[in-house]
């Protein structure tokens, strides 16, 4: 059927209508096709037909019934607002109501085809919001928090600026606790409790008010904060303004010690000294040894050196008084390892002592290695020894015997590692070797350094090894495969003096006169902590101690270009920001790297 039929009897014109029904409508009979033309525009020029502007031939698509104006037609030139809508438009809107679910998204498609790039744009301002939903709001609050968890930290960080709610969830003190654990800030760690310490004392001091009455605990976030500062501060701040501690003269500084707030430095001057790393005075001198000291532990307020007279001795380190002078070895005590209230020595009588601190009294003596002892490990159980007879043995002390004898190196042991588990042997054959303390087997040989392996730390699995080739590796014990050597055009020129492991850093001393700091998951190197002047030409960095804000670098030469003395980085960020300036510093640093298996 043609979309108008004329009948003579009723001159009704029936026509499709836009919903597909057939509308019967009056009107006049045109006299010919150039009045139909004239009579059927509309004020804006558009075709007309036969009654409704918007009627269109079924076989017109809504793109041709609309492009129908032509060139010379007239433009209205009232903006179209909601008070002064384009003429016809809620009929229009009436009919497009009207459609079925096709239709009208056929009718769209037509109309976004004839738009231009302007009116696409506007369309999809209007649209785009209805599809923007605050869901974190519309969630419980547990299924928020599960979401939000999988947020890295600088994206927490920018989500709390979004509204009240976000703030409340992304502080969330468990959110941040997982992201503590993430990172390796340890509950029992020394920066979570001072953080925690700072908290609690401002809690105390000041009387919640109305304003922070609704803000979570978030001593897990200020922990991770402060982590973060540190790690940029070991990264970009000036080391230029460092303390020096000077108090050997010229002599070496064999054996050094950093805990808590005290540094103690031994040296073949016979002496010890104690020092404050905060104000870097020289608190105290512990004099009574008759020969160079060459070994010490500290623990709490309690000292343990060994010297060269052949004598340890047992020092109060807030006093300075020696508490007991321990005889018993006869010859140099070159080791030893505190644990509570037991210190086993290692001398060059190649016997190994255990003493009781607190009653000055030898306890026990291991006897069995054929030559000096070089190093020694105690856990409290077990103890685990390296001579220069070229033997690791394993000692049940109590029972003064040995379980096991490992036998494997081809040169004198001079540096261990023991964690309960597994013992770590560094020899001057080259080789390190992993032994399992329950069998006594080799697990493991780690080949790769050319020279003496000097200094190692293991942490879990992973062990960081210093060598007199100037290089440093790292290697996953559990399979012996080296995972990363600390090398190229910034690697250290001379022999690894020692080396420390620091949350996400490797730092390494060495006889060129620097302190270098590494990144332990990638190796790249990061900077120069330390580079002394008569570098190369005889200044050289002797030991190393750090903790997670400070370092500590004894110093000096053997040829008298570089002065003994001890330098001391700080690390630390003492000034307490507001929230708002750390999520802002923190979100815009592109160093954060928050892959926490720290």
């Amino acid at each position: 059927m043609n979309p108008i039929e004329m009948t003579p009897e009723t001159s009704v014109e029936k026509f499709s209508g836009l919903d597909g029904t057939i509308v019967d409508q009056t009107d006049q009979q045109l006299d010919s096709p150039e009045e139909e033309c004239e009579d059927t525009r509309d004020d804006d020029g558009f075709e007309l037909r036969h009654g409704s502007p918007y009627s269109y031939h079924a076989d017109e698509s809504l793109g041709e019934a609309c492009s129908s104006v032509p060139s010379g037609a007239s433009i209205r030139s009232i903006i179209p607002s909601k008070a002064h809508p384009p003429p016809r438009m809620g009929e229009w809107l009436q009919i497009f109501s009207g459609w079925s679910h096709p239709e009208r998204l056929m009718a769209i498609n037509e109309l976004i085809g004839l738009c231009e790039a302007t009116q696409v744009r506007h369309m999809m301002q209007i649209i785009e919001p209805q599809f923007q939903r605050d869901f974190i709001s519309l969630l419980p609050k547990e299924l928020a928090l599960y979401v939000l968890s999988f947020l890295d930290p600088r994206d927490l960080l920018r989500a709390a600026q979004t509204c009240k709610y976000w703030r409340i969830l992304a502080d969330d003190n468990l959110l941040w606790r997982e992201k503590c654990k993430e990172a390796g800030i340890g509950y029992f760690s020394a920066m979570s409790n001072r953080v925690h310490r700072r908290n609690r004392n401002s809690t105390n001091a000041h009387t919640p008010t109305a304003s922070n009455s609704d803000v979570p605990n978030t001593r897990w976030k200020a922990a991770f904060m402060k982590q973060h500062y540190v790690e940029m501060n070991w990264k970009r701040k000036d080391t230029r303004d460092h303390k020096v501690l000077k108090g050997h003269d010229d002599h070496v500084i064999t054996c050094l010690q950093f805990s808590g707030n005290r540094i103690v430095s031994g040296s073949d001057d016979n002496t010890l000294k104690v020092w404050s790393a905060t104000t870097g005075k020289c608190l105290r001198t512990l004099l009574g040894h008759t020969g160079g000291v060459w070994s010490s532990q500290m623990s709490g307020t309690t000292i343990v050196s060994g010297s060269t007279d052949r004598t340890l001795r047992v020092w109060n380190a807030e006093t300075g008084h020696c508490l007991h002078t321990l005889y018993g070895h006869t010859s140099t005590v070159r080791c030893m390892h505190l644990h509570g209230k037991k210190v086993v020595s290692g001398s060059r009588d190649a016997t190994l002592r255990m003493w009781d601190v607190e009653i000055g009294e030898c306890l026990h003596v291991l006897v069995g290695h054929m030559a000096a002892v070089r190093c020694v490990q105690y856990n409290g159980h077990l103890v685990v020894s390296g001579a220069y007879d070229y033997m690791v043995r394993i000692w049940d002390p109590e029972r003064e015997e040995c379980l096991h004898q490992l036998s494997g190196h081809t040169n004198r042991v001079y540096s261990l590692q023991f964690d309960g588990i597994h013992v770590v042997s560094g020899s001057l054959d080259t080789s390190i070797r992993v032994w399992d303390v329950e069998t006594g087997a080799c697990k493991h040989t780690l080949m790769g350094h050319q020279s003496l392996t000097s200094g190692m730390e293991l942490r879990d699995n992973l062990l960081v090894s210093g060598n007199a080739d100037s290089t440093v590796k790292i290697w996953d014990i559990s399979t012996g495969q080296c995972l990363l050597t600390l090398s190229g055009p910034n690697k250290h020129l001379s022999a690894v003096t020692c080396l420390q492991l620091i949350n996400k850093f490797v730092i390494t001393s060495s006889d060129d006169g620097t302190v270098k700091l590494w990144d332990i998951r990638t190796g790249e190197f990061v900077r120069n902590l330390v580079s002394l002047s008569s570098g190369g030409s005889g200044g050289v960095v002797w030991r190393i101690r750090a903790s997670e804000t400070k370092l500590v670098c004894a110093v000096g030469s053997r040829n008298g270009t570089e002065e003994t003395k001890l330098l001391v980085l700080d690390f630390d960020t003492d000034v307490v920001k507001s929230e708002s300036s750390v999520k802002v510093e923190i979100v815009k640093s592109t160093e954060i790297q928050l892959d926490f298996g720290i």
